[in-house]
């Protein structure tokens, strides 16, 4: 067995049995969907009643206002608007709606004023907004003598039944879930590279403070030992990965069962009896597995340990140099902003740009840049990608990491055997020269 291969042995079984690399595998995704449906529970949890007075010196606005589960409208039109300006000072109401007596109701387009201590929602003020026009929309159709009721009842609502082009119906939301699925993975190759590159750094770190790396470069070449430092750390992280893909598509299997979907090019409905709001549900949760399972899975889960590989080759070499450069995680502060700051970037790329043109050109591109391609890319899978694209892509990362493997081993040579010095970025520059 080669000298790299005993590393790679030794990285790996030093990671997968250590106690929090097995705790975090089967615990993480318990801790992801309870994350989900914790931030689930609180976005159904209802805020405090907000009152809102309104003072509506025209009168024909007052009714106009509904209360809700968020807000109370008060009538304190016959209140004098000093006395509820003092109220809103000791907080008795969370703001104030002033109308204004005009002559006539089209003159309030800009004469409506909201009083309060803090400033409003947006969304508040649209809905203000939008109930005071439409009443005066319909104070002008009188106005005009239009018939308002009629008006009413020309009124169309589209609800637009979506299909594909061999004649099976489709689901809306469809492109958001992809962005959904497209951004998870996307994250998650982010922050393996982040978690394992970090690994590999403090495995480093650890060794050159106990010294032992001087007994282990005795025996083998300091770019055997980082080499195999970083593929059997990336080894870890990827039996990792196929623990969780085996555990999201067995739950992925066991709901398709239980809303009876075939995973094919058919589906049914379950034959329990159902009343009419239950089968409207399950249809369209059999809709939206079905699409789910349409969806190019083995290009994405291919990809995804492809992409990963790449990326974390290319990131661990700079996280190993860095580990061999300096003496604690202290001194590694000052280098690592430069390397986690184009794996942002990518985040960013990826759920602005890719979420409105997945196939535009700064999608295309950042997918072709090895420092944001395991992310971008990942986020543009979902929604079809052509093969040569995906091909280019990848050829240019494997090639950038054999190129910066190669500076990064001399920083790992030359920074593996010194202590005492914080190095800097000028040192660093030498010992690419030496």
């Amino acid at each position: 067995m080669s000298i790299i291969s005993l590393i790679i042995k030794r990285e790996f079984i030093a990671k997968v049995r250590n106690k929090s690399f097995i705790v975090m595998t089967f615990l993480s995704p318990m801790l992801f969907v309870g994350i989900a449906v914790f931030v689930g529970y609180l976005s159904s949890m209802k805020a405090d009643v907000k009152v809102i007075a309104i003072h509506d010196e025209t009168g024909i606005f007052i009714n106009e206002f509904k209360s809700s589960d968020e807000y109370k409208y008060l009538n304190l039109s016959n209140t004098a608007v000093s006395i509820i300006k003092d109220s809103l000072i000791n907080e008795s109401y969370e703001g104030l709606i002033y109308i204004p007596k005009v002559n006539q109701a089209s003159a309030l387009e800009d004469k409506v004023q909201y009083i309060s201590n803090d400033s409003p929602s947006i969304s508040f003020i649209e809905n203000v907004e939008a109930t005071i026009a439409k009443k005066i929309t319909n104070e002008n159709f009188q106005q005009a003598k239009l018939d308002t009721l009629a008006i009413q009842k020309a009124e169309a609502t589209v609800n637009i039944d979506l299909k594909k082009a061999t004649g099976e119906e489709s689901v809306k939301g469809l492109n958001e879930i992809k962005i959904a699925i497209g951004g998870a993975f996307g994250y998650l190759i982010m922050m393996f590279i982040v978690i394992y590159g970090n690994m590999v750094m403090r495995s480093v770190i650890e060794e050159k403070t106990n010294r032992i790396v001087e007994i282990i470069i005795s025996s083998v070449k300091p770019f055997q030992l980082m080499m195999g430092k970083i593929i059997g750390t990336s080894l870890a992280g990827i039996l990792q990965f196929l623990i969780w893909t085996l555990i999201g598509l067995s739950l992925m299997f066991a709901a398709s069962l239980f809303f009876g979907v075939n995973i094919g090019p058919t589906s049914r409905i379950p034959p329990e009896i159902m009343d009419s709001a239950q089968q409207e549900f399950a249809g369209t949760a059999q809709m939206y597995i079905k699409e789910l399972w349409n969806l190019p899975i083995a290009t994405i889960l291919i990809s995804f340990v492809v992409y990963f590989i790449g990326g974390y080759f290319l990131y661990s070499s700079f996280y190993a140099s860095i580990g061999a450069a300096v003496d604690n995680e202290t001194d590694s502060q000052q280098f690592l902003l430069p390397i986690i700051m184009p794996l942002i970037l990518g985040v960013y790329i990826g759920f602005f740009t890719v979420m409105n043109d997945p196939n535009g050109t700064i999608a295309t591109v950042f997918s072709m840049i090895p420092l944001t391609s395991p992310i971008v890319m990942l986020m543009r899978i979902p929604f079809g990608v052509p093969w040569w694209q995906i091909a280019i892509s990848v050829t240019i990362l494997f090639g950038t990491f054999f190129f910066v493997v190669w500076f990064a081993a001399k920083i790992y040579r030359v920074g593996i055997l010194m202590y005492g010095k914080k190095p800097t970025w000028k040192e660093l520059y030498k010992w690419l020269k030496y």
